[in-house]
């Protein structure tokens, strides 16, 4: 396969969501051909610059599948699927992305906050903002606003994701906003939420910087406060 045949395999199988050539797709007769893992050694292997694998086959693929998920085409375990594909991409492309030179887009807290344990969505936040570039610090679930403040004054983070599905703990987003203020930290960190009962006006309540409906919203209001 020459380059743009290997770039557009590895898109294909990120749609597809195989990790592997053992892995099933949602098209018939996929088992046993290479799935990502081998295409983007494969790649390497033949010289493709690692960025051009993330912009080329990561981000395009994952866009195609965000319109999937939009049109009811594609469920949350499709969605899953091909997310954990790019997070698999990205930890082979990291490394030798450093070695480019490629900047980390800056370091991201994300969180589930205290009292949820729910973690599909923030999962795939935290992976798909990986393969946009940024240096993810993943606390988990029923994080409390102390724990989160932490991680950022450790890691000198810009950003902040908080998740909650739940009304009875997505207060504690407020919370987490309220610290940062009184360790004097608001200024230099931007605060993102999501979850299903979370809502711009709730983010303009709380005082966060934004509210995001998706993984995919995410990014693009990332892109706008780096403008």
């Amino acid at each position: 396969m020459d380059k743009q045949d290997i770039l557009k395999a590895i898109a294909f199988n990120v749609v597809q969501g195989r990790v592997e050539a053992e892995d099933e797709g949602f098209d018939d007769g996929l088992e046993g051909q290479p799935g990502v893992t081998e295409l983007v050694n494969e790649a390497l292997d033949k010289g493709v610059e690692p960025k051009e694998i993330v912009i080329e086959s990561l981000t395009k693929s994952m866009e195609e599948v965000g319109e999937k998920f939009e049109r009811d085409e594609y469920l949350i375990p499709d969605m899953l699927a091909s997310a954990e594909c790019v997070g698999v991409a990205m930890d082979i492309l990291s490394p030798h992305l450093m070695k480019a030179g490629v900047k980390s887009k800056g370091k991201f807290v994300i969180a589930t906050v205290a009292g949820d344990l729910h973690d599909i969505g923030k999962n795939i936040v935290a992976i798909m903002l990986k393969g946009a570039g940024y240096q993810i610090i993943d606390l988990g679930t029923d994080v409390s606003a102390e724990r989160i403040i932490g991680a950022v004054k450790e890691n000198e983070a810009p950003f902040i994701g908080l998740s909650a599905l739940l009304t009875t703990t997505m207060r504690v987003m407020g919370e987490v906003v309220e610290k940062l203020e009184q360790e004097g930290l608001r200024d230099r960190v931007k605060v993102l939420i999501g979850g299903a009962p979370t809502s711009t006006a709730f983010a303009q309540e709380i005082g966060a910087d934004a509210y995001c409906k998706d993984a995919f919203d995410a990014i693009d209001v990332l892109k706008t406060m780096a403008a």
